[in-house]
Order: C-alpha cells, then sequence, then structure tokens
C-alpha cells in the first residue's frame, strides 16, 4: 500500500527539557499519551547508560503503557551491555534497537560495526528475542553491515540517514541499494536520524523502508507549530512521498 509507512516519534527531548531544570515537567509519559491520534505509530526512547534524558522510571512508566491496549509500541534504543539487557528483558517492549553508544558524543555518530562484534551481538539478540523482543540493529547502509545483521538473527535493520541528513554526496544511492538488501535478506527495514520536513521525502519514498524514526527534529519544530502538528506534517509528507 502506498501509505504504508510508520513513523515512530523519539521524546527523549522532552525529558532533556525537564532535566535541564530538575523536577517532573514535561513528563515525558505525559507527552506520550497525548500525542496518540496525532499520527505517530510508535514511541522511541534511548535509556543511555549516562541516564542523560530518559531515566530508569520514564522507561519503566512508557513500556507500560505501550503494552496497555491504549498505548503504542514502545522501541527501547540502548546499548549493548548486560545492564540494558536486563532493563530490557523486563520491561520487555515490543522492539529494542541496539546502537552504538560512547559517553562522549552529543548524539549516535554512526552505527553499529555489527561484522566485528557479531561475538557480542548474536547471544544479546537471542537473549531479547527469547523474551519476546523484537530486535533492531542501527547501521550504516553498508552491504556487509546488513548481511551480518541477518546472520546473527535481527529481525529489523534500522538504517543510519545522518550522513545523507548532512548531505553527504552519494549517500541517498547507498540507502536505497542497503533497503533493498535488507528486505532480500528477510530483514524489516527501518531508517533515521537527521530526518526533516525538508529532507524525509527521498528515504520515506524507499519501497522497502516500513518504520522512520524521528526525534530531535520534531522537538524543535514544535516550539513554533506545536508537537501534534508537526508529527501530522510529518507523517503527511512520508504517506504523500509513497503516492
Amino acid at each position: 500500500m502506498p501509505g504504508n509507512i510508520r513513523l515512530g516519534v523519539n521524546i527523549d527531548h522532552v525529558a532533556t527539557i525537564r532535566n535541564a531544570r530538575g523536577g517532573n515537567h514535561p513528563d515525558p509519559l505525559s507527552v506520550a499519551r497525548a500525542l496518540v491520534g496525532s499520527g505517530m505509530d510508535g514511541i522511541t526512547i534511548h535509556l543511555r547508560e549516562d541516564r542523560r534524558h530518559i531515566r530508569d522510571a520514564d522507561a519503566e512508566a512508557i513500556c507500560a503503557w505501550g503494552a496497555a491496549g491504549a498505548g503504542k509500541p514502545v522501541n527501547f534504543e540502548m546499548a549493548i551491555t548486560d545492564e540494558m539487557l536486563s532493563i530490557a528483558t523486563r520491561l520487555k517492549p515490543h522492539g529494542a534497537c541496539i546502537v552504538p553508544e560512547r559517553r562522549a558524543e552529543i548524539t549516535t555518530e554512526g552505527g553499529l560495526d555489527v561484522v566485528n562484534t557479531r561475538a557480542a551481538l548474536r547471544p544479546a539478540i537471542a537473549r531479547l528475542r527469547d523474551a519476546g523482543i523484537r530486535v533492531s540493529l542501527f547501521v550504516d547502509p553498508s552491504p556487509g553491515q546488513v548481511e551480518a545483521a541477518a546472520e546473527i538473527g535481527a529481525q529489523v535493520v534500522e538504517l543510519h540517514t545522518g550522513a545523507y541528513a548532512n548531505g553527504k554526496p552519494g549517500e541517498l544511492n547507498r540507502l536505497r541499494e542497503a533497503a533493498t538488501l535488507t528486505a532480500k535478506l528477510g530483514l524489516e527495514c527501518h531508517a533515521g536520524h537527521g530526518l526533516t520536513f525538508a529532507n524525509v521525502q527521498p528515504i520515506a519514498a524507499l519501497p522497502e523502508v516500513r518504520e522512520l524514526n524521528i526525534g530531535h527534529y520534531l522537538i524543535g519544530e514544535a516550539l513554533l507549530i506545536g508537537l501534534p502538528t508537526a508529527i501530522a506534517e510529518m507523517k503527511r509528507l512520508m504517506i504523500e512521498a509513497r503516492l
């Protein structure tokens, strides 16, 4: 179907705003609840090791809400650590997306090196899948990385669109080829990082892409037009790109 593409909304930076002043406002769970009906299809949260935005209590509450009938599926971004594996398998979000994580980085800077870390990733993926969690790996649009993700049991590949968003020549072709390969290998294809109203449509138009995960830009646009309106416009552009 032309419009068959989902929008996952990352609400990490709702927590960033709250944490800047302390206290409990704005509350990420309250924001997630308020966004039902806006055009979002799921909520993404990244519980970082340093807890710089989303906190354990947020993850607990949001995953419980997501599991409830009125909630939306929760995509739990996480580093591959024993602590995060224990938290994820206890909270049982709909999906877990394993991402690289460095304490010094401002935001995720690139994809996982699946090729060279498959020995550590394979048992982690198995543990998450055994808990009933759909497992995604966040990778650069490289054939070798996509093939390694399929080999070690991932169900989803999320293609890192950061280089594309930064205008690197040839990245759209790399993403197109990686999306085609992902589907050919039987994995579901997602994409995200740095996507905006201005650059989302070429990615949304890739027929293999089933979901986009977008956060920072939507929170920024919310200051101008409100978050539900920003989400509705992003979803409109995504669907328009499939027509």
